[in-house]
């Protein structure tokens, strides 16, 4: 198996992990499952062993799960911004230099903010002049 199998077959288990996860059902079992494992082990008086494999056990699933939530949201985000991307080229009076802006210097980041304020106050300003010379 190459490292691009592994990478792939990895990726495909993590989103499959997340949108089983997800699930109302999934998140019912989990509740009702902790439930349980409460009243057994206060029957049995909270043996100490008991909570470290608890402990142990959860701290594994929570890794896992983190880890599947963090690539699935970075997949999604990266789709989202090819798609953004796209629509950017496509309109022919948008700004070109948008394209990947997110992989700017934070610089520029800031420059192309602080430009998008001035726009937006100066658009809140005009309809605002707009709604009052108007009535």
């Amino acid at each position: 198996m190459t490292m691009s199998e592994l990478r792939e077959r990895t990726s495909r288990f993590l989103q499959s992990l997340d949108q089983f996860t997800s699930r109302v059902g999934v998140t019912v079992a989990v509740a009702v499952g902790l439930a349980v494992f409460m009243v057994v082990n206060a029957t049995f008086g909270f043996p100490s062993s008991w909570q470290g494999i608890f402990a142990s056990a959860s701290s594994v699933v929570v890794m896992v799960l983190l880890f599947a939530l963090k690539h699935t949201q970075n997949r999604q985000q990266t789709a989202l911004q090819l798609k953004l991307d796209e629509i950017i080229r496509a309109l022919p009076g948008a700004d070109n230099h948008l394209v990947q802006i997110e992989r700017a210097e934070e610089q520029e980041l800031g420059d192309r903010e602080r430009e998008q304020i001035m726009v937006h106050e100066s658009l809140r300003n005009g309809s605002a002049d707009a709604d009052t010379t108007g009535n």
